[in-house]
């Protein structure tokens, strides 16, 4: 066989190798203009390697942050160690559009992407050699499952019926906040809230309607506080508050602004509209307290000595008399 047709076979094969491989295969210079530029490149890109080969990668690609991709590649040249880039820092290098249109969730192709260097005779990099691998469908497989574990870990935080955090993790936030104000003494308030006569409700209307009023009521908590504040549901038509840098009288101003916002408000259920009020206790820490209860007991004290004074009302620890 003749040199000439035995460096076409040879060419025949090489391209053929790079055609059937599902891998994006660039070789690059050191000024960044592309020698090689395969099938899986050219289907991805629309760009065939006639039109790029010789030319600037950078000048196809805008999208490619030049000054980053270079920095990545500096040491394969200088230093002759490979480079690897995956989806989780950079989704990817070059946009392309996803290899399923129809069946993916993704509008684009996710990539993980090599880059090692090509010795010359000399044994100086001269070349670089980028391999780009479509990960697409792993990417959006573990998007999935980070997803569905956070929704998870958000409805094993949250109560189903108002919103706002369930008693189980809202406990877990006061203690930590507790623990905290132990090490740091800060101005922060506990409170306790119930609506009145809820069992009447429940028996008047149903439970349906009773359900109502505590959504009603949670999203006027939500309505009243701060997106800092703790906010749970801590059983039936009882609610709880954490309120960070916030003195007594600050939080009574709060409670109070919820409690005339609830005695101004009425839930329309069927063709009635139900009336409802709130009782509030309110606790500022102190050093005194040596365990987490104390401090909500002594906000659960002043809520019952609002319902004993009547209901309707904002009382402090501070006011509620030793028995």
């Amino acid at each position: 066989m003749s040199n000439i047709a035995s460096e076409m076979a040879n060419m025949h094969w090489q391209h053929d190798l790079l055609s059937s491989i599902e891998v994006g295969i660039i070789v690059l210079d050191k000024d960044y203009n592309v020698e090689v530029w395969n099938q899986f490149m050219e289907n991805h890109s629309d760009v065939r390697p006639s039109q790029i080969a010789g030319k600037n990668v950078f000048k196809f690609f805008p999208e490619v942050d030049e000054q980053w991709f270079k920095r990545k590649c500096e040491p394969v040249f200088s230093m002759g160690t490979p480079a690897f880039i995956i989806w989780e820092q950079r989704p990817y290098v070059f946009k392309f559009g996803t290899s399923r249109p129809i069946t993916s969730t993704s509008d684009v192709m996710y990539q993980n992407v090599t880059i090692f260097p090509l010795a010359s005779t000399s044994g100086k990099t001269d070349r670089i050699c980028v391999l780009v691998y479509d990960v697409t469908d792993q990417a959006v497989a573990k998007k999935n499952i980070e997803g569905l574990n956070q929704r998870l870990q958000e409805v094993s935080r949250v109560d189903g019926l108002t919103g706002l955090f369930n008693r189980r993790y809202w406990q877990e936030r006061y203690e930590r906040e507790f623990k905290m104000a132990v090490r740091n003494k800060p101005d922060i308030c506990a409170i306790m809230l119930d609506i009145d006569h809820f069992k009447k409700v429940n028996d008047t209307y149903g439970h349906h309607a009773g359900d109502l009023v505590i959504q009603r009521l949670a999203n006027l908590v939500k309505l009243a506080t701060r997106e800092t504040d703790i906010t749970g549901r801590y059983g039936g038509e009882e609610f709880s508050i954490v309120l960070p840098d916030t003195t007594e009288r600050k939080a009574k101003i709060v409670a109070e602004r919820l409690r005339k916002l609830v005695s101004l408000d009425a839930v329309a259920y069927e063709d009635i509209n139900i009336k409802y009020t709130i009782s509030v206790g309110i606790a500022q820490f102190s050093p005194k307290y040596t365990q987490a209860s104390q401090w909500l007991e002594d906000a659960d004290k002043a809520l019952y000595q609002a319902k004993e004074g009547g209901r309707n009302q904002v009382v402090l620890a501070s006011e509620v008399k030793p028995t």
